[in-house]
């Protein structure tokens, strides 16, 4: 049962050829099987069967929600009410969620299936899935290197096919960059497009939560049913949330591409190489490439940085050992509680984080840092804005190389991060985009291309993302 989208489920649960009960049974099966990925924290499976046999039973009176037989795991930041969520930390460790998230809420609502919380970089603050309290997960593709984080068990879930599809969250790449190094479909909405309500917060301006598929339909249709207003998150949008499935009509927009790119050492021939052959590709078949400049690379990162990390250090100052979470057993008074409980609980990646984010929120400093810093990204919120008045969409690699082995990065703080450098200006600015596998390189790794899009133009997004995953099968 190794189906490309769920169209092909449908097609087959209406044809008799399994019921949505036998498909459960069926990745809970490989997920035993393939237990040494390490994607799954835990595998919900009492509840996954009794929610599977409630859909075979709603198909046969013909009251199925339109997700029926979709099989999805959700990544370890995400709340299930009656569910165990940690967010891949020792400081929520044994923690059971007290309500749902809006996006759980609304996919249990259209009957999909939820089959397991998937392993993450703690706190989401990673990008190799190397920072989790459960240990690496390992790349489906190759097991000697990572899958991409903070979402990689998200992501190599679907690789490995554990599930059908996935929800993981983006706050600088977290859903793009481990879809490229997996060869999966990514995408991250725009800004408000999908409620928060119910994600444990790393960077409340950045955060957003995304699927990960096999196809970029999947992915379209995920998005229309967990998008749209919510009154409990109050950045949710309340723009109509139309049709988003991929239409070949819609073909023929302007592209800007990046030709500073093409020529760019820290970028992988190999990358490189797929860039080339991407924009030749949407040349040739009838849309408009346009060559654009970018001149704020170098300030991406740092921005991006500065700015979550202060966000983070005001999210986590929730987890203090004496509301909920983890209290340390060595605590002897309330001072004591506060500090082991948080530094035992932490691990260093996200103590790194919060330290930095204090820091630059700290007097004396605020200023020169974190002021000085949203003053960029509104700077980089309106370049990136005229970019896409003036084109369709930005044509980006998604990461500058494939993925690497485990260890090779982690004593270089400062190449690590720069793994998200094309992938934090969405974030930044909000815009939505979507990563697409697009080729190998040398080592049979896959190549991710991202394509970025102006504000709620995620059909646009999809249609355009859907031609370019076909000239890649």
């Amino acid at each position: 049962m190794n189906h490309r989208s769920l169209s092909e489920v449908r097609g087959e649960l209406v044809a008799g050829q399994f019921t949505v009960s036998d498909l459960t049974r069926f990745y809970l099966n490989r997920i035993h099987d393939l237990a040494h990925l390490n994607a799954f924290c835990e595998v919900f499976q009492e509840t996954a069967l009794a929610k599977a046999a409630e859909v075979d039973e709603k198909r046969k009176n013909g009251t199925a929600g339109r997700l029926a037989g979709l099989v999805i795991g959700i990544k370890d930041n995400i709340c299930y009410k009656g569910h165990k969520v940690s967010a891949s930390s020792r400081i929520l460790a044994n923690f059971e969620s007290q309500y749902s998230a809006t996006v759980v809420e609304r996919l249990l609502k259209e009957d999909a299936v939820i089959i397991g919380r998937l392993n993450c970089d703690e706190f989401a603050m990673g990008s190799s899935n190397e920072k989790s309290v459960h240990g690496p997960v390992l790349n489906p593709v190759d097991e000697t290197r990572v899958p991409g984080g903070s979402s990689g068990g998200s992501a190599a879930a679907v690789k490995a096919n554990l599930c059908h599809a996935t929800l993981g969250s983006d706050t600088g790449g977290s859903i793009r960059q481990p879809a490229a190094f997996c060869g999966t479909v990514g995408i991250k909405p725009t800004y408000g497009r999908v409620s928060r309500w119910g994600l444990l917060a790393y960077g409340s301006s950045f955060d957003q939560i995304g699927p990960i598929t096999r196809c970029v339909e999947d992915a379209a249709e995920i998005m229309e049913v967990i998008s749209g207003a919510d009154g409990r998150d109050a950045t949710a949008s309340e723009r109509v949330v139309g049709s988003m499935l991929p239409d070949s009509a819609k073909a023929g927009h302007t592209i800007a591409f990046l030709p500073d790119l093409l020529n760019n050492p820290s970028v992988s021939e190999a990358v490189r190489a797929a860039y080339a052959k991407a924009i030749d590709f949407y040349r040739v078949n009838g849309y408009t490439l346009r060559e654009e400049t970018f001149d704020f690379f170098d300030y991406l990162v740092p921005t991006y940085y500065v700015l979550s990390t202060a966000e983070a250090s005001s999210n986590l100052s929730r987890y203090d050992g004496i509301r909920y979470g983890r209290r340390s057993p060595n605590a002897v008074d309330l001072d004591s509680a506060y500090k082991k409980s948080r530094s035992e609980g932490f691990g260093r990646e996200v103590k790194n984080r919060i330290m930095l984010g204090t820091f630059v929120l700290s007097a004396g400093f605020y200023d020169a840092y974190y002021g000085k810093a949203q003053r960029v990204r509104r700077v980089i919120t309106e370049a990136m804005n005229s970019l896409l008045e003036a084109n369709d969409f930005l044509l980006l690699p998604t990461t500058p190389d494939t993925a690497f082995r485990f260890g090779e990065n982690s004593d270089d703080p400062i190449k690590m991060y720069l793994q998200d450098i094309f992938t934090v200006q969405a974030n930044i600015t909000g815009h939505p985009a979507i990563s697409v596998p697009f080729g190998t390189d040398e080592k049979n790794m896959p190549i991710g291309m991202q394509l970025v899009a102006p504000y709620f133009k995620e059909d646009a997004l999809f249609s355009a993302a859907s031609a370019l995953e076909k000239a890649a099968i």
